[in-house]
Order: structure tokens, then C-alpha cells, then sequence
């Protein structure tokens, strides 16, 4: 076949949704063979799949540079363009998207697919309109047909994202963008699937089919869309109008808005188009409408061309080929591309220009390696340079090869992560699909596919769990079927669900939204299932009036437990002894009257335990506002509440003194020893007692002393516990606990007679563990004298000095009037 036979050339031409790709697909299968280049790998698959269905897997070849499968009896052929393997005897070839000719990048494949691939019966050109005069000027007696759109297409105008109808579109030119839309379009409308080129086959068919199914209504996608990618859309949004090209960010031409805008409305149905700016630099102008609406655009002047043919002598020679300008009026030379640029690099490099001495056809496909990472050329050229270096002394190395394939293995991580490893997996595939450069090609041909299937399952995973919230989803479109639509169900252990779909859970009386919900979801879900979960909390609330006091429990804070869930939080009351059940806001769901007796409930409990944790505390309590008691009971039952169940005698000494004999056995009957130093009960000094103790001081607002260490008798001062809060006593050194000194103190008392000089057993504090220190300070602070050779003599506590008042406290002016 000759390359420049021009016979049977017809150029179907027009804008999208005219059946271009389809028409050509039916002609190639009515030949004996047949051939497609598109723009796409993800369109050749799509194709290569349609066609399978057809013809059947062993008549049908897939040809892209990651990815090869050409049965033995192959006869129809699905590839991108760079792949089409144009020495072929085919009776059918077409070119689709060949308008692509004028992209600065790989506009030179399409202009020489072009001018050169055809069928030996039939040759097809496809792409839009403004292909016309170029392609009169460069195949001579080409067929033009000129086919209209099957729908219309029509500019809705702007609509915030917010707004987009059902079955949208929105496209955005970059990653980052696609992921920030995507992501607003999960927390307000449950989700979006994600299409974009450097996506796998595998995954983009996989997002798709979701879109598809309808499990999402919305598509986020790349202009990747606009080239033949075929899907249910009925609205294509634009976020944005400019995109980066590779040297500038730049407004997109009025043919690239219509070529994307297309995809919305299929066959016959109608479409629509529009913004999401309603103003501002992505707002679409007036002419830009009325153009995509009636598919009017400039016409193509030239297309970019480059040597498809070079010379392969020498580098130079190469370079030279590669170089020189086109010799039609039509064309233009391309600019500079990655593969020329990374050769020129190369061949900068002695060593490499030696190594490729009768190899310069293998160094310029090696220099043909995609930079599917978007590494930038000189990254791109090192690696080139290694492969390279590799391959001109035979294969690449086995071990090298596996090592970073199996480097890639990893499906951790998160999208953009995964998303990485996806296009790093597809730079081995390509190199894999080259028979001559690996011993076994076809072990690592299945290798890297294997991989790169399992990589594209992950971030399908990964894209769905990021970016479709099927909570969410269900509730929109339950919400618009109506309010009554929105069955609402609490399983056993509380959790709440919503057409099957788990939202949360109903924790005592708080409804908490599922932990991977995010910010907006919840305000969302909160408010569709806080409607109808108002029966349900009644039930609680009267269930909670009724419980058992064994259905509470304290927790640390002070917060009071029913069935686990946190209800009321201890809060400052009349006295230390006496404090108050605020409940939980999460009760405010309750109506008033029931509200009122939860937490009259709840305070029942809480006096009930406090006369059952701590005694003492709650009969002193009473004695402290009980108007038949002395004064002086009253003065010494309310510090020792104020306390927490520990009162320095001391501070309350004259009140003591004035105590009566049936004061004293009330107290004792309370529980309180009247110590020598110290008055309290022993047994708030027990772990039991701690946490209630704790839980009143800190509801009173006091200081919640640190908690010595279980079972301790003598602490090092300083240490935690080792304050008289704590029921601990500091002296000298160390910290003695309070009912320890009462015993040390009976006991010198026994053994003294009167006030004549004694020796006291030193058995008794020094099984305790006291040091001499300790004991010396403990004698004095109890009354005694020191004297020589060991002796004490008691000389009795000193009284209780009186503290003037400040100047200008209003306790000094009632002295001053003798009320003081």
C-alpha cells in the first residue's frame, strides 16, 4: 500500500453527537480488516471493547503504548494514534479527533497519520469542521461529508455548583481542581465520580459505570471528556475557562469549549452547557455562546507536521530530520516535543553518542518514553539516559526492572498517592510492550498489567470512599421523593439508619453522625434524622425516669452515666455535700415536663450515692443546716464538708473546744475521728471513696488534690498525694497520712504521764517508715518539747492567734463599732 494513496478518502466532518466514531467503527467492521487510530487510550479501549463484543476477543487487536493485545488472528485493530502500526495491510483505516493535528504537542502524529495511513479500500478522516480547507490542501481528492449534530445544544447560563441539575458534567483543567469539585460536590450532593486522562482504562471504566448506574448524578471530569468519551450527560458545567497548556495558562478557543461542551445530550436527546461564573474572567462571552450553540468556528489554516520518517544514520542526522521544516504551505513545524528535547539532551552527552553508533534507531525509541509522570524534561531525560544506557549493551537488567515494579506494588496510601503509582506503573508497561528490550517481555508484559489492574482497583476504592458519601446520596434523593420517603430505623446497639444506609448512631440521647461524614454531611444528617428520632428519645427519657440506681454510674469529671451515656455532669451546689445534677444538653431533645423529671431523677441518684460512697459527708451535711445542733457542731460539721471530709483542727480549734459531749458522739457516729491534728473520716482515705470525693471538690470548684499511690502510709513531700488535701499530713521530709499521726499521737499521749519528761517508743513510727525528722516535727506540731537524750515533755498546743483584719475590709469597721 502506498503511503500517499489518496484513493477512497472521504473526511467525515462536524461537531460532536454527529456519530463520526460510530460511523467509522461500522464501516471498518463491514471490510475483511480495519484500522482506528484515536486520541485516547482510554477511547481505544472503549471501542477495542465494543468491537470485541462484535468480532470476538481472538479477531480483535488492542494497540497503545502501555498496553498490547494482538491476537494471532487479528484483523481489526483499536489504537491510539502514536500506536498505529501504519506498515499494516489493512483494507480500512480511519483517524479519529484528527483536528488534534494543530496541538502543539502531538499535533505532528495526527498530521502524518494524516497524509500517510490509509486503507487499502477504504481510508476515513475524522474530526471537526474546521479540518476542511487543510485537508482539501493536503489529501487531493478527499470526499467531504459534513454530518450535523443528532441534539441540540443550548447555554443554560451560570449555576453555582450547588445547583447543577441531576446527570451533570463539570469540568475543571487540572487535578487539584477536579479533586476540589469532586469534594464539594461529595458534601452537597453526595458524591461524584472522577474521569480524567491519566486514569487507567480499568478505573476510568469503573468510575464510570457508577455514573452510569446512577449511585452518583454527577461527573467530575478533564477535557478528557471532550474527545469521544461517550456517557449519559445531560449538562457539561465548566468550572473554570483557562487552562495550562504545558508554557502558559491560557482561554480555552471557542472550538475546545465546543468540542467539551458536546458531550452533554447524546443521539437525540438535547443538551446543555453553561458556567459556573456568572460574571468575571470564566464567563462565557456572548459570542462564545452563540458560536458552540451554532457550531460556527475558525476554520484550520495549517496543521504542525514533523518528520515522520527521520533519518536514522546518525544522531546528528536525526536531530537534522527532526528539525527541518515542512515543505507544503499548509504545515508548520511542530515545536519542539519531550522526545526531541530529551534527545537533544542526550545527545549533549559524549558517552552517549558514542554507545549509539549503529543504534540510533533504538536511542530514538527510547527517547519516545512517555513522561506519563509529568516529570519535566530534565528529570525525564536522566531516566531516558539510564534505560538507554541499559539497552545498548543488550536488555534491560532482569533485577532492576522488578525492583521498581515491585516498588509500585503498594495500594496504600491516599488518591493522590495511588494516582502516582498509577502513572510511574504505566511508564514500565510501556517499556514492557516493547519486544526487544526485555528478555521476557511477555512475563513482564503480564506483570505490569497486573499491577497497574490492582493500582487502578485501588484508586477506585480510594476515589469512591473520597468522593461519593452514599449516606448522603440516598438522602438527596430521598429528600427530593419527599419528606415521608426517609425511613429512618435504630438498630439494637443504637445505630441509626437510612434506606439501609448507616448515618450514625443514637448514643443515649445524642444522635453522633458516622465519623467519615464530614462538616457539611453532618448538618445534613442531623437535621433529616433528628425529625424522626424524637420517639425514640421519649422512650429513653421515660425509661430513664423509671431505671435502677444500679443503671448509673460516676465517671471521672464528675459526669453521671445512665446505660454507659454520659446524661448530667455534677455541678456547685448549696455545699461541697450537696451538689447539683445539671443534665446533658444532649436531654434538651426532651419535652420540658419529661426533662424535669430526668433530672429530678437523676439528683435522687446522686444523693443516694453520696449517703452510700460517703457517708460522713452527707450526715455532716445535714448537721451543718440543722437548726437544733449547737453552733459549735454546725461551725465544725461545715468544715469539714467544705473540706471534703478533712479538717485541719487547728483552723476550727475554738469550735472544737466548745464542742458537748453529745456533739462529740454525734460526730463519732457520723464517722469523724477528732484527731489531735487533723478531723476526718478514715475512710475517704480508701481508693473506694477517692473518685466521689474528687467528683464533689471539683463541682465545688476546688482544687481536686493528686492521688497518692494505692495502699501508701509515708510519701516523700512533694510527691503526688503528699498534701493534707489528700489526707496526707507534709512533715519535714515527708508526708505522713492523717490517721497514722492519730495513732503516733495516742500513742505518745499513753505513754507520757502528765508533763514530766518521757521517752516514747520509737517502735511504732519506725515500722511506719518515719524518718527522725519526721518524728521530731510530728512531736512538736502535736505539743512537746524536745529535750536532751531523746526525752519529751508535753507543753500543750499554743493557742490560736487572732488575725486582724485588713484595713479596708468591712470586718475592720464592724470592729471598730465593737460588732466586729
Amino acid at each position: 500500500m502506498s503511503r500517499d494513496d489518496n484513493r477512497r478518502v472521504t473526511a467525515v466532518l462536524g461537531p460532536t453527537n454527529t456519530g463520526k466514531t460510530h460511523l467509522a467503527v461500522e464501516r471498518m467492521v463491514a471490510h475483511s480488516s480495519g484500522m482506528i487510530g484515536f486520541p485516547l487510550r482510554l477511547l481505544a479501549r472503549e471501542v477495542y471493547d465494543r468491537v470485541v463484543a462484535m468480532k470476538g476477543p481472538e479477531r480483535v487487536a488492542l494497540i497503545t503504548g502501555e498496553e498490547r493485545i494482538v491476537p494471532k488472528d487479528a484483523r481489526w485493530f483499536l489504537c491510539t494514534a502514536e500506536s498505529m502500526p501504519v506498515d499494516r495491510d489493512v483494507a480500512f483505516v480511519a483517524l479519529d479527533e484528527a483536528q488534534l493535528g494543530a496541538d502543539a504537542e502531538r499535533g505532528h502524529v495526527f498530521t502524518d497519520r494524516l497524509l500517510h495511513a490509509r486503507g487499502r479500500e477504504e481510508t476515513m478522516i475524522l474530526g471537526s469542521a474546521a479540518l476542511k480547507p487543510v485537508v482539501r490542501s493536503l489529501v487531493p481528492g478527499v470526499e467531504i461529508v459534513e454530518r450535523p449534530r443528532f441534539s441540540d445544544l443550548s447555554y443554560a447560563g451560570a449555576k453555582k455548583i450547588s445547583r447543577l441539575p441531576r446527570r451533570s458534567a463539570i469540568v475543571a483543567f487540572s487535578a487539584e481542581e477536579v479533586y476540589a469539585v469532586a469534594e464539594m460536590l461529595r458534601r452537597l450532593r453526595g458524591g461524584a465520580a472522577v474521569v480524567m486522562g491519566a486514569l487507567s482504562p480499568r478505573t476510568r471504566n469503573a468510575q464510570v459505570a457508577m455514573f452510569q448506574a446512577g449511585e452518583v448524578d454527577y461527573l467530575v471530569a478533564t477535557d478528557a471528556i471532550g474527545m469521544g468519551l461517550n456517557m449519559d450527560v445531560a449538562h457539561v458545567a465548566f468550572a473554570g475557562l483557562h487552562k495550562f497548556d504545558g508554557k502558559r495558562r491560557r482561554r480555552l478557543t471557542v472550538a475546545e469549549m465546543a468540542q467539551i461542551a458536546g458531550r452533554a445530550g447524546r443521539h437525540q436527546r438535547d443538551g446543555t452547557f453553561g458556567g459556573v461564573s456568572e460574571e468575571g474572567p470564566d464567563a462565557f462571552l456572548p459570542e462564545e455562546v452563540l458560536a458552540i450553540e451554532g457550531h460556527r468556528f475558525p476554520t484550520l489554516d495549517w496543521l504542525y507536521w514533523r518528520e515522520g520518517d527521520p533519518d536514522l544514520s546518525s544522531v546528528d542526522a536525526l536531530i537534522g530530520s527532526l528539525s527541518a521544516p515542512p515543505s507544503h504551505e499548509t504545515l508548520r513545524a511542530a515545536p519542539e516535543s519531550v522526545d526531541l528535547a530529551v534527545l537533544r539532551r542526550l545527545a549533549e552527552d559524549p558517552a552517549i553518542r558514542a554507545r549509539a553508533k549503529g543504534q540510533v534507531a533504538r536511542l530514538w525509541a527510547t527517547c519516545g518514553i512517555p513522561d506519563f509522570q509529568k516529570l519535566g524534561v530534565e528529570p525525564h531525560a536522566r531516566f531516558v539516559a539510564r534505560v538507554f544506557g541499559y539497552l545498548s549493551d543488550g536488555y534491560l537488567p532482569h533485577q532492576w526492572f522488578a525492583d521498581e515494579v515491585a516498588r509500585l506494588d503498594r495500594v496504600d496510601g491516599d488518591v493522590e498517592t495511588i494516582a502516582g503509582r498509577v502513572s510511574a506503573i504505566r511508564t514500565w508497561a510501556y517499556i514492557a510492550q516493547r519486544g526487544d528490550w526485555l528478555a521476557d517481555p511477555a512475563h513482564w508484559q503480564a506483570r505490569t498489567q497486573a499491577v497497574e489492574e490492582r493500582l487502578s482497583d485501588a484508586l477506585h476504592t480510594s476515589l469512591t470512599q473520597r468522593f461519593v458519601d452514599k449516606r448522603t446520596s440516598a438522602l438527596m434523593k430521598q429528600i427530593g421523593a419527599g419528606a415521608g420517603a426517609l425511613p429512618v430505623e435504630i438498630g439494637a446497639e443504637g445505630e441509626v439508619t437510612i434506606d439501609t444506609h448507616a448515618i450514625g448512631r443514637l448514643e443515649g440521647f445524642r444522635f453522633v453522625v458516622a465519623a467519615e461524614a464530614r462538616a457539611a454531611d453532618k448538618r445534613l444528617l442531623l437535621s433529616t434524622a433528628e425529625k424522626r428520632l424524637a420517639k425514640e428519645r421519649a422512650a429513653r427519657g421515660n425509661a430513664l425516669v423509671l431505671a435502677e440506681n444500679d443503671a448509673f454510674a460516676l465517671t471521672s469529671g464528675g459526669v453521671v452515666t445512665w446505660q454507659g451515656h454520659a446524661v448530667a455532669r455534677l455541678t456547685r451546689g448549696r455545699s461541697v455535700g450537696r451538689p447539683v445534677a445539671a443534665l446533658d444538653d444532649a436531654l434538651d431533645c426532651l419535652d420540658p415536663p419529661l426533662r424535669r423529671a430526668a433530672n429530678e431523677r437523676v439528683q435522687r441518684w446522686v444523693d443516694d450515692a453520696i449517703g452510700a460512697q460517703l457517708p460522713v459527708i452527707a450526715r455532716l451535711a445535714e448537721m451543718a443546716r440543722d437548726p437544733a445542733a449547737t453552733p459549735a457542731l454546725r461551725s465544725v460539721a461545715g468544715a469539714i464538708v467544705g473540706g471534703g471530709g478533712i479538717a485541719q483542727r487547728l483552723a476550727v480549734r475554738a469550735a472544737v473546744e466548745a464542742l458537748t459531749p453529745p456533739d462529740r458522739l454525734a460526730l463519732r457516729k457520723a464517722g469523724v475521728t477528732i484527731g489531735a491534728l487533723d478531723l476526718f473520716d478514715p475512710r475517704l482515705l480508701k481508693a473506694r471513696a477517692r473518685p466521689w470525693r474528687e467528683a464533689l471538690l471539683a463541682a465545688a470548684g476546688q482544687t481536686v488534690p493528686a492521688a497518692a499511690r494505692e495502699g501508701a502510709a509515708v510519701l516523700a513531700r512533694g510527691a503526688p498525694g503528699a498534701t493534707l488535701a489528700a489526707g496526707f499530713r507534709p512533715l519535714g521530709a515527708q508526708a505522713v497520712r492523717i490517721d497514722l499521726v492519730e495513732r503516733i499521737a495516742r500513742a505518745a499521749h499513753d505513754a507520757r504521764k502528765g508533763r514530766a519528761p518521757f521517752l516514747p517508743d520509737p517502735a511504732l513510727a519506725t515500722s511506719m517508715g518515719l524518718e527522725a525528722g519526721t518524728i521530731a516535727r510530728l512531736m512538736i506540731e502535736l505539743g512537746f518539747r524536745p529535750l536532751p537524750e531523746g526525752r519529751w515533755a508535753w507543753r500543750g498546743r499554743p493557742p490560736a492567734k487572732a488575725v486582724a483584719p485588713r484595713p479596708d475590709n468591712a470586718f475592720a469597721a464592724l470592729a471598730e463599732l465593737g460588732l466586729g
